[in-house]
């Protein structure tokens, strides 16, 4: 039998791992139809069953198991002995893939994403923007972006940007016709715009005063996951909408929202980067990290 080669081993681990030919491709870096093509050539090669394949799942047959078992260890050192030899770089090289909320990914990562990749010219970003709460181990990331109370406790947190702020926004012409709530439990008694998750979930508006935590959940004629539409809806007078005050700002300083409760809406710790404690750091997960501090630290000084 012919050794086969270590990409291919590579690529079967991923999947074997993942249970996901499209999530394993994004992870190894090909199309999902060359994944497959490559599993069967390494099945062909081995003359074995590997993995086992229906519409809606993949998982790994007993020899695949047994094979996945003793080529984990073996490709982490090897990814360990790479790593290492980082070290030896003037400037870390490979992919960092990054999981990061929208609001994120345009409001703290462009400057800090532009400026590490001119700062290390042999490494490569891939940013996915999703909102969804993803298991970033899982999915293939080596670090994601959120705020610090949605973290896990086995996840190592690093501060990504400054302090944010969520108002309570509406028309002028929508508080003339419903008035203005004075207390968070006023807005079950008004229209609203409900943010909804990926999952189908609704958020609660969450507000806080003197250490007086409080949660609402509204109710009103439109939902959505999206913050643009959310904010030309409340424009528009269709409700109350709970967002980013950056994403407002535009339209309350031309005057076409105000915002209320504004008492109840301190600013409070922004977002994080993290990754797993457990995991061994790339030498680019390193060298970004060590890019956010020195920004922070500059911008702290300025």
């Amino acid at each position: 039998m012919n050794t086969p080669p270590l990409q291919d081993l590579q690529a079967f681990s991923a999947v074997a791992r993942l249970g996901s030919f499209r999530r394993a491709a994004i992870e190894v870096g090909v199309s999902p139809s060359a994944l497959s093509h490559t599993i069967k050539g390494l099945e062909q090669r081995l003359g074995l069953r590997l993995l086992h394949r229906t519409t809606r799942s993949v998982s790994p047959t007993e020899a695949g198991r047994q094979l996945l078992a003793r080529l984990a260890p073996a490709l982490q050192d090897i990814t360990s002995a790479l790593e290492d030899i980082n070290a030896f770089r003037d400037s870390p090289m490979g992919t960092l893939r990054i999981n990061a909320p929208r609001a994120a990914c345009q409001w703290v990562l462009p400057p800090l994403v532009s400026g590490f990749l001119t700062r290390h010219p042999g490494m490569r970003m891939e940013v996915v923007a999703d909102d969804r709460f993803v298991d970033i181990v899982a999915e293939g990331f080596d670090a994601g972006v959120r705020f610090g109370e949605s973290l896990q406790q086995d996840m190592v947190a690093v501060p990504l940007g400054p302090p944010q702020r969520f108002v309570v926004v509406a028309s002028p012409e929508h508080i003339a016709r419903h008035g203005r709530p004075k207390h968070p439990r006023d807005l079950q008694q008004h229209p609203c715009i409900r943010i909804r998750f990926p999952s189908g979930s609704y958020f609660k508006w969450e507000f806080i005063k003197r250490q007086h935590a409080v949660q609402v959940e509204v109710d009103g004629p439109l939902a959505s996951d999206d913050l643009m539409l959310m904010v030309q809806a409340a424009e528009a007078g269709v409700g109350l909408a709970y967002t980013y005050e950056q994403h407002a700002m535009p339209a309350l300083q031309a005057g076409r929202l105000v915002t209320v409760l504004d008492d109840w809406c301190p600013r409070v710790p922004g977002f994080n980067l993290y990754h797993p404690s457990r995991k061994l750091m790339s030498a680019g997960l390193r060298a970004f990290i060590d890019h956010v501090r020195l920004t922070h630290e500059g911008v702290a000084a300025s």
